[in-house]
């Protein structure tokens, strides 16, 4: 039995919205290659809350560079928080983070009323965009829908129609690219994480895109979560060799518009609230975390 099967006796995240984070197969993919510390899942009344502890500080399960949001599930969160107390040692550091408010504003409280000394700040933020019937690109203003057609002009012009094609196979790609990009992005995708992205591959939602051009070669490729309302971009990549064509711009306008056909509400960009996204329409989804000490 998993350190996390209560999360699968527990009810839907208090949070909405928040994919595959909060939950058993995400976390024990996570687990299994990124935890260290101690794993405790708290639970109570089908509410529970994965935690780690490690050097007298609790932690949400799941890293912030890597979980992009955390929330109890289920709602009982006063019981929760007094069985997470009754878990850990007193005096415990409390470190949560990547928090909605709507799942942020329980903990405090609960956690306030057992005589836990707790703040909490407004950390970072994902971008969502709400999905219009008909061209998301209408709603945009008029020097931001141009600059996405130019550049979507400049991709055909360079290497031709843009199609999507959902990857039964086509993770080696997405590694490849990920591995040719240079700096930070190209270090990024190391065997440790390539083995971390390949299990999260086998989770349910998890789905795999490709972009390619005219000719039906591969030139990016997007790593996302979807439900049955909102597709989630979780990673990216693109092939270097592509990069006159803006192949990341013209893969997320193509990613944005599969999604509105499918029927989603929502295109959820993730942690990171770079210009780009905001180009596309998004706004801001504060995250918060909570610091404090347990009594």
């Amino acid at each position: 039995m998993s350190e996390w099967s209560p999360l699968d006796r527990a009810g839907a995240p208090l949070a909405p919205h928040v994919g595959p984070f909060p939950r058993a197969e995400f976390v024990e993919v996570w687990w299994r290659h990124r935890g260290i510390g101690t794993p405790i899942a708290v639970e109570h009344s089908g509410t529970a809350l994965p935690l780690v502890l490690g050097d007298g500080v609790v932690r949400i399960a799941g890293e912030a560079d890597l979980t992009d949001y955390h929330s109890p599930l289920g709602a009982d969160v006063p019981a929760l928080v007094e069985s997470l107390l009754s878990a850990v040692p007193a005096g415990s550091a409390i470190a949560f983070d990547s928090l909605p408010w709507e799942a942020a504003r329980p903990l405090i409280a609960a956690l306030a009323a057992s005589g836990a000394t707790v703040a909490s700040s407004e950390h970072a933020a994902t971008m969502v965009l709400d999905l219009p019937d008909g061209d998301y690109t209408a709603k945009l203003d008029g020097k931001h829908r141009h600059e996405i057609r130019r550049k979507i002009r400049r991709f055909e012009e360079h290497f031709g129609d843009p199609g999507l094609r959902r990857a039964d196979s086509g993770f080696e790609v997405f590694v490849e690219m990920h591995r040719a990009a240079p700096g930070e992005k190209g270090e990024f995708m190391t065997d440790g994480m390539e083995a971390f992205f390949r299990d999260l591959l086998r989770i349910r939602g998890a789905v795999l895109d490709l972009l390619i051009d005219g000719g039906g070669r591969p030139v990016a490729a997007a790593f996302g979560f979807e439900d049955e309302d909102t597709y989630y971009l979780y990673n990216s990549s693109f092939d270097p060799a592509a990069t006159a064509g803006s192949p990341g711009i013209v893969l997320c306008d193509r990613l944005i518009r599969a999604a509105g056909a499918a029927g989603k509400q929502r295109f959820d960009f993730l942690k990171g609230t770079e210009k780009y996204k905001r180009r596309f329409g998004a706004m801001a989804r504060p995250l918060v975390a909570i610091q404090g000490t347990t009594p």
